[in-house]
C-alpha cells in the first residue's frame, strides 16, 4: 500500500509540473498583448517597466522607471494574488495607476499569464 501511495505521489508531482509548464506556455502567448509596453529586456522602456523578476518584487521599486504615485504608494508585493487582482482590473486594484489596460476578465488566462511571468528571471 505504501509503495502505491509513493508512486501515486510521484505521478501527481509529475502531472502537476507538466500542467504548470503548459500554463506557462499558454501564458507566453498571452504575454504578446503586454509587449508593446513591457519588453522582455533587463531595462525598462519609457512606456512600462520590465516584467523580468516581477513575481516576488515589491511594486514600484525599479530604479529605471518612473511609476505613478498610486503605484509607489501601493506597498504591495507582486505575488500571485496581487498580480491576479491587478490583471483583472488594474484601475480598480490600484486607483490612479497610469497603466492604460482594461484588464483580463478570464481567470484562467490570468493564471496562465502569471505562470509565465513566474518564469521570467
Amino acid at each position: 500500500m505504501l509503495r502505491m501511495c509513493a508512486a501515486a505521489a510521484t505521478l501527481t508531482a509529475f502531472v502537476s509540473a507538466d500542467a504548470v509548464a503548459q500554463d506557462a506556455v499558454t501564458g507566453k502567448t498571452l504575454y504578446e498583448v503586454c509587449t508593446p509596453c513591457h519588453k522582455l529586456e533587463p531595462a525598462s522602456s519609457e512606456l512600462g517597466p520590465t516584467l523580468i523578476g516581477i513575481v516576488g518584487r515589491r511594486a514600484g521599486t525599479r530604479d529605471d522607471f518612473r511609476y505613478s504615485r498610486a503605484l509607489l504608494g501601493a506597498r504591495i508585493v507582486w505575488d500571485e494574488a496581487a498580480l491576479d487582482a491587478f490583471l483583472a482590473d488594474p484601475q480598480a486594484f490600484i486607483a490612479g495607476t497610469r497603466m492604460p489596460f482594461s484588464g483580463i476578465p478570464d481567470r484562467t488566462e490570468r493564471a496562465n499569464l502569471i505562470s509565465y511571468l513566474g518564469t521570467l528571471r
